[in-house]
């Protein structure tokens, strides 16, 4: 089976990074090199500045044909029901059906009183919300069970429904993606953690009679052949990855384990390892000056995995 092979667009403010007011341009370049999805991450608020995902996918769709929009992963529970169906919807319409829907519930308590939504019970309102999606895009009446008095809302144009990943390592995760999900969206786990958690999704999947979801893994790497500037990106990055997970998450030895620095060539042997492990879709997050020349470089990935 072909690997998928996508790339992160720089929705959030960086040190020396200019990159998040370039996106058009960027998701152009994206296309031309010959990458497959673009993706965007999701956060109401953060430690840094970051873009609406849906406003940078759209920007993204806006001037591509071919690459798939992928969300990486969007906060579905955090947002009032008609209005991100409606919004979902308009961009699968928009794309010409180019949508990837990755959905995962959160871990960072502080976003959800911003939004107006309770932290606790995410995971309840995000598979009541999953739920709806399929009715929802196909323009059918749907009762919206997240709202008081549970409205009937009826969308139009109907779409296709586009491909639910489900994100998250938590054992509910992997069930919510064998009930709602044809892929399931791994983060922050070498290969081996990787193959591990795939084993025990397709285990769940076996016990509920459905075929097991696809599996994806978000990679984070600093891509160049001038190893001072791949140490500088592999700093960057491990520090990048601490302070998204707070000083309870990753330890340093863990992000520096986790980024993957250098040539082409080192890429692909850490994505070919998780291949073995089950994967087939890689997110790779890059950042940092040079976008541009990164992409280039993680074009020629793909040639050099091994068969």
């Amino acid at each position: 089976m072909p690997v998928n092979l996508g790339v992160c667009l720089p929705t959030f403010v960086g040190r020396g990074d200019g990159g998040m007011g370039k996106i058009p341009s960027l998701a152009r370049h994206i296309e031309q090199v010959g990458l497959d999805t673009v993706w965007a991450g999701d956060h109401l608020c953060a430690r840094t500045p970051f873009m609406d995902s849906v406003v940078a996918l759209s920007a993204a769709a806006a001037v591509t044909e071919r690459v798939r929009i992928g969300f990486g992963v969007m906060l579905l529970a955090l947002r009032q029901q008609a209005w991100a169906a409606k919004q979902l919807s308009s961009l699968q319409h928009l794309s010409g059906n180019r949508v990837l829907l990755g959905v995962g519930a959160g871990i960072h308590p502080q976003e959800w009183p911003v939004g107006g939504v309770p932290f606790a019970g995410r995971g309840r309102r995000t598979d009541v919300m999953l739920r709806a999606l399929p009715d929802l895009f196909a323009g059918r009446p749907t009762r919206l069970l997240t709202v008081p008095g549970e409205p009937v809302l009826k969308l139009g144009p109907a779409v296709p429904a586009p491909p639910v990943w489900v994100g998250g390592m938590s054992d509910r995760a992997l069930r919510r993606a064998v009930d709602h999900g044809e892929g399931w969206l791994a983060s922050l786990l070498e290969p081996a953690q990787l193959g591990e958690s795939a084993a025990k999704l397709a285990a769940l999947a076996a016990e509920a009679g459905v075929p097991a979801p696809e599996v994806g893994t978000t990679v984070f790497a600093a891509l160049s052949t001038d190893p001072e500037e791949s140490r500088r990106g592999h700093r960057r990055l491990v520090r990048f990855l601490r302070s998204l997970t707070g000083e309870r998450g990753l330890s340093e030895r863990q992000a520096d384990r986790l980024v993957v620095s250098g040539p082409p060539e080192k890429l692909a042997e850490r994505l070919d390892q998780y291949r073995r492990a089950g994967a087939r879709t890689f997110v790779v997050n890059l950042s940092g000056d040079g976008l541009r020349r990164q992409y280039d470089l993680l074009a020629r990935v793909r040639g050099l995995l091994i068969d």
